[in-house]
This record gives structure tokens, sequence and C-alpha cells, in this order.
């Protein structure tokens, strides 16, 4: 099968806000709310790639926090209103925010790791101890007489 090449590959902000498919732009990334898909339904890219895990969940839920709880101390100092209203404002700012944001970020997210190749870490050995030319401390070790 001849690999095909996208010239028009969308950015990672696009994939962000259509939730598309990061190679063609067309297919959908989520078969459900948060649930990736296995591959695309338009061009078949393998999206087994795509691991994010706990990613976007961090990212938004710090982003979100500072913004409302800044907001939140703000309107405390200022107008000092009565705790239902930061119950009625806040709570549901914090939900409401979280949930809008995490699609979009989970797929920039799924969107950078196409667009740079991510994958899982290797462990490239540096040799066992001893090893590898260097001696005590780091420094090289001097070169043997015997050679």
């Amino acid at each position: 099968m001849a690999i095909e090449h996208f010239h028009d590959e969308p950015t990672s902000l696009e994939v962000a806000m259509r939730s598309c498919c990061p190679r063609c732009g067309e297919g959908k990334l989520f078969k459900g709310f948060l649930t990736l898909a296995d591959r695309c339904d338009r061009c078949g890219l393998d999206l087994s790639f795509a691991e994010p895990a706990d990613g976007p969940a961090f990212f938004v839920m710090t982003g979100i926090g500072i913004v409302v709880i800044a907001l939140f101390a703000w309107i405390a100092v200022v107008w000092q209103p009565p705790i239902w209203f930061h119950f009625v404002t806040v709570f549901p700012a914090l939900i409401l925010g979280c949930l809008g944001t995490l699609r979009p970020v989970k797929a920039w997210l799924v969107a950078e790791q196409y667009i740079h190749k991510a994958e899982e870490g290797q462990w490239a050995s540096l040799g066992g101890h001893g090893e590898g030319g260097f001696g005590l401390r780091g420094r090289a070790a001097e070169p043997s007489s015997e050679d």
C-alpha cells in the first residue's frame, strides 16, 4: 500500500477547534465525548499512536481553575457577596469551563503527537557499571599502560 501524503494537513489548532483527523482534517477524531476513534473514517489513519493520558485534564483544570478562582477572589474582595452567590456561580463556572475545554485540549494534544511523531520513550543503555570509558566521578578513565 502506497503512503499517501496530505499536503493540506490541518494545523494543531484547527484539529483542536474542529476535533478532526490530524492528517486529512476531514474525519472524526472522537467516537464519544472523550473516547478517541480507532482510526479516521476518511483517510484511515490509525489513531492508536495517540495517548495523551492525563495531560488534557491537568492543563484544563489548572488553567480554568486559575482563571475562575482569580475571578472569584476579585469579586469576593470588591463586592463581598454572600457565600451562596459563590456556590451558585463558581462551581458551575468550574464544571462548565472544564467540560467545555477538555475535548479541544485533548484534540490539540493528539494533533501535536501526530505532528511531532511522538512515541513511547526509549531508554538507551549507557553500558554496565564501569563500562563506557568513564572511571570514577564521571571522568574519562586513564588509558592503561598494558595496551
